[in-house]
């Protein structure tokens, strides 16, 4: 029998720590009520947690947005035929016959925050301690599949951080599944993705459960006054480019290299090209060899993911370049400064218990202009190093715990009085709450890193973040 009334206890403190503040900042998510729609199913198919994928939802997404097994017999919703499949047989004498979603595959999501912060100096002028309500964003979603081998996604945030603002593409892609069958190679060992997509991260940010980003995917590369580094990459951010990769058979090994702009989701602003591969293998630890091959789905006990472990790698590399007008540093050539970002990841799986993390280290090279021979001689490179580590676990279904510790060490950053110290961390414990599996309440508490203010004073801007998210 299940300890009902110690869950209950940790609920109850849980709550108690953030003080019954309520509601959240969420990304753009996986949870797609069109899905839910075509399979009359619900969102808890895909989700322990939405927008988090399950281990049923990573196989539906890698089939390219279908059912890993059996997909035509669950399909409640068929798609309209483009063509005869006779036209396969006399192709290319004739279009190759694909396929829509039998209906608009289009869902709508809307997310809201309230935060309460701690006291602003004075000196940085006045800031309210609380906001009760306002808009983030609303997004319209739409994905599904062009046939066998063919899948796409678009999210656009129609508004965001208010009336009249501005959203914007967050992915945009087309996805061709399994090319590798035409050469004999195993099924889904290569796949094709090309628009503008978030890099195969670790964890996903756009995606993500958590109210506010990772820090170190947000963490630039710049000099300030120590030189002319001046990089806008984020890993994080969505990315223009083309995207090969794989994940053979059960999917337990997945591989994937990205040729990007590396200019995030603006227009490319050289003329060189960046390049992102990662590698990552999970091992199924399950004792029964016939639940190591089931695909499990979540349940009405909450998640039946296996018991697993993944490692994982991921490297990127790029060039920056500046001065290219002349008008930065005018008589200067063209900067090229190149970067790198390198690091590993681990996920470990156990029940109604998660727990994984990533770290991660940047170098950018770095110039200083010479006035004396109006060229550029090597500086001091700008570096940093960091990454989180964040523990879930599920007490009921719909009543997930979680706590998540971020860490940025960067050297430069500190020089240039961004912190009080090289390394800036921050804890955030908080607790989700699904009021239904499409309706979800968020709370979390940020105890941040010292800042500085004017007069050598620091202070910490601690402080709640709490929202709702839906979906239909």
């Amino acid at each position: 029998m299940r300890n009902h009334g110690g869950r209950l206890s940790l609920f109850l403190a849980l709550l108690l720590l953030v003080g019954g503040m309520a509601f959240l900042r969420p990304r753009s998510g996986d949870a797609i009520p069109a899905f839910a729609r075509k399979y009359q199913t619900s969102c808890t198919t895909c989700h322990n947690n939405y927008p988090e994928l399950n281990d049923f939802g990573e196989a539906f997404k890698k089939n390219g947005f279908k059912f890993p097994t059996d997909d035509e017999m669950f399909v409640k919703e068929p798609p309209v035929m483009l063509g005869a499949k006779a036209q396969k047989k006399v192709f290319p004498n004739a279009v190759y016959p694909g396929e829509i979603p039998g209906s608009i595959p289009i869902g709508l999501r809307y997310s809201g925050f309230a935060t309460y912060n701690a006291r602003q100096p004075i000196a940085l002028g006045f800031q309210p301690r609380t906001d009760l309500f306002m808009p983030n964003t609303f997004t319209m979603i739409a994905a599904g599949s062009f046939g066998q081998m063919m899948s796409f996604w678009i999210d656009d945030d129609i508004s965001a951080g208010g009336s009249g603002a501005d959203g914007g593409l967050g992915d945009g892609y087309l996805k061709v599944n399994d090319l590798g069958h035409y050469i004999g190679l195993p099924k889904d060992s290569l796949n094709l993705r090309f628009g503008q997509f978030e890099m195969d991260l670790p964890f996903t940010q756009a995606r993500t459960i958590n109210l506010t980003d990772y820090d170190i995917y947000d963490q630039a590369g710049v000099a300030g006054a120590l030189g002319t580094t001046n990089n806008p990459f984020t890993l994080g951010a969505p990315q223009r480019g083309i995207e090969i990769g794989g994940y053979p058979n059960d999917g337990n090994f997945n591989w994937s290299v990205a040729v990007v702009n590396g200019n995030n989701d603006s227009p490319a602003a050289r003329n060189s090209k960046d390049v992102f591969i990662r590698v990552s293998q999970r091992f199924n630890l399950e004792r029964d060899p016939k639940v190591r091959k089931d695909v499990q789905a979540a349940g009405p006990t909450g998640p039946r993911d296996h018991t697993s472990m993944r490692f994982g790698a991921f490297y990127y590399k790029g060039r920056n370049a500046l001065n290219m007008d002349g008008t930065l540093f005018q008589g200067f050539p063209t900067l090229q400064e190149p970067f790198y970002r390198a690091g590993g990841d681990f996920r470990f799986k156990y029940r109604h218990f998660e727990l994984y993390g990533l770290a991660m280290h940047g170098r950018d090279d770095n110039l200083l202009p010479d006035l004396t021979t109006m060229s550029f001689l090597p500086g001091p490179p700008v570096t940093f190093s960091g990454g989180f580590g964040e523990a879930e676990y599920w007490f009921f279904p719909w009543l997930i715990g979680l706590v998540r510790y971020d860490a940025v060490n960067s050297p430069t950053d500190f020089l240039n009085g961004v912190s009080r110290h090289n390394t800036r961390n921050r804890l955030s414990p908080g607790f989700q709450i699904l009021v239904r599996s499409n309706i979800k309440l968020a709370f979390e508490y940020e105890r941040r890193w010292e800042e500085p203010v004017p007069n050598d004073l620091y202070f910490r801007p601690n402080g709640f973040v709490t929202g709702i998210d839906y979906s239909f």
